[in-house]
């Protein structure tokens, strides 16, 4: 399972987009009427302005994980088998009206404590949306989207559809987006299920409880800057500080580029609002820098991340400064962190490699601290784990990653990865006789 870094620099073999729907297939209406081309583009008027496109994914996954929670969890190795299908149709009618629908199936075997929130889900329906253009044009369009659909934004901080979980993320609710050669805007509202594990089985949360607005800006010749607001309003949100009912406003900024030589992602976030009685005040700032050397055999890049989130400052007092990651992917901080984006410093060198044209090596490490001795230790989905009251300690550990992903063909991909974690101070006071931990996965990908 391969973190954000190995992804956005992954191998070229595979096309496919990581929001399936974000895929067009128009232009293959002359092309060669193969097998798989008439599944990708079938016409279904003579102006070929109306068609149809199906596609789908099958992935397999096996897992070995030593002493997860620390050994808190007292089970030990643990090794279990995750796989997850779809299979999505995609209907235009004209240039205007589309149609776009998605099965998928999340599913777990072997565990012994049972799936996790993000393991399984038999089967739901992932998206099923109806889109609108308002207006089109080679410079510009305006478009409306109402129904159930994946979202993802920016380095998936706050807003991510978590492809490296076996379950992914969905919303359901109303968005708008404008595009045009430099700007990209979208305005949206959503509702976000109570996930279950079996069958068409998800609780729909009749509120809005995700909101917001997202830009992104192409600077010519720096990068791209992206500026946002989000929303959100929880009934029922846990932090160390307690369990009150939530309201979150997110302001933030991200300034970006990647490709050839030198590459940076710099992120800036500012929270504010409601917490029971309480204030929320919190924040987060990350730098990540590097350079690609494009023209060096094997290509090889070298980078160094820096991030500051903000925790609780007081126990008790009933305000609230520890950081809300919203929806974040999980994966940010390693392909499968213990340690989630909230109350958190890190230091976090990397490098890739292509090895060859279809092999990509990637290496890390990752040094995390508490940011507050007053709040503890929160998951990578951003709930809460670990007390940080019972210690004084700041440093938590120390993850080491490293993970290789060949790509076959355009259809086919397969990676490993394996990351030992050193337990710290703050790990070895709260977990008595706390274990180091050690995870190791493979995964083989087929899309169509």
């Amino acid at each position: 399972m391969l973190c954000c870094c190995c992804v956005r620099k992954g191998l070229q073999a595979q096309t496919y987009k990581l929001m399936r729907y974000d895929e067009n297939y128009k232009s293959w209406q002359d092309s060669a009427r193969t097998v798989y081309n008439r599944i990708k583009y079938v016409p279904l008027a003579s102006d070929k302005n109306a068609y149809a496109s199906f596609g789908g994914e099958a992935r397999l996954e096996v897992v070995n994980f030593d002493n997860e929670d620390w050994g808190r969890l007292k089970i030990g190795s643990n090794n279990f088998l995750l796989q997850r299908y779809d299979l999505h149709g995609d209907l235009h009618l004209g240039e205007r009206f589309r149609i776009f629908g998605q099965l998928r199936s999340a599913l777990q075997g072997g565990r012994k404590n049972g799936p996790r929130p993000i393991d399984e889900d038999q089967l739901n329906i992932q998206n099923l949306f109806l889109e609108f253009r308002v207006g089109h044009d080679q410079k510009r369009t305006l478009t409306g989207r109402a129904g159930r659909q994946e979202m993802d934004y920016g380095s998936g901080r706050l807003i991510s559809v978590r492809e490296g979980p076996n379950a992914r993320l969905y919303f359901t609710g109303a968005k708008v987006m404008y595009a045009s050669e430099r700007l990209f805007l979208d305005g949206f509202i959503m509702m976000a299920d109570i996930i279950r594990t079996g069958v068409f089985d998800n609780i729909t949360v009749k509120q809005a409880n995700l909101w917001g607005a997202y830009s992104k800006t192409i600077v010519p010749k720096a990068g791209n800057l992206d500026l946002y607001y989000l929303g959100i309003r929880r009934d029922h949100s846990i932090f160390e500080e307690g369990n009150e009912k939530e309201l979150r406003h997110t302001l933030g900024g991200r300034f970006w580029k990647y490709g050839g030589g030198f590459i940076y992602n710099l992120e800036a976030a500012y929270q504010f609002g409601k917490f029971g009685e309480g204030h929320i005040k919190a924040w987060t700032g990350s730098l990540d820098i590097g350079y690609l050397f494009e023209n060096v055999r094997f290509k090889p890049s070298i980078n160094l991340r820096h991030d500051y989130i903000s925790g609780d400052k007081k126990a008790g007092d009933g305000n609230l400064q520890t950081f809300n990651p919203l929806y974040p992917k999980g994966g940010y901080f390693g392909f499968s962190p213990q340690v989630g984006p909230v109350n958190l410093m890190d230091i976090h060198p990397y490098g890739t490699m292509a090895l060859s044209t279809r092999l990509n090596l990637q290496l890390d490490v990752v040094c995390n601290w508490r940011y507050s001795l007053s709040d503890g230790v929160y998951r990578p989905s951003g709930t809460f784990n670990l007390a940080g009251s019972g210690s004084k300690k700041r440093y938590i550990g120390t993850a080491c990653l490293a993970s290789l992903m060949y790509g076959l063909n355009r259809f086919i991909s397969l990676n490993t990865g394996i990351q030992y974690f050193k337990t710290g101070g703050f790990i070895d006071d709260i977990i008595p006789g706390s274990k180091d931990g050690l995870f190791i996965n493979t995964r083989a990908v087929f899309k169509f």
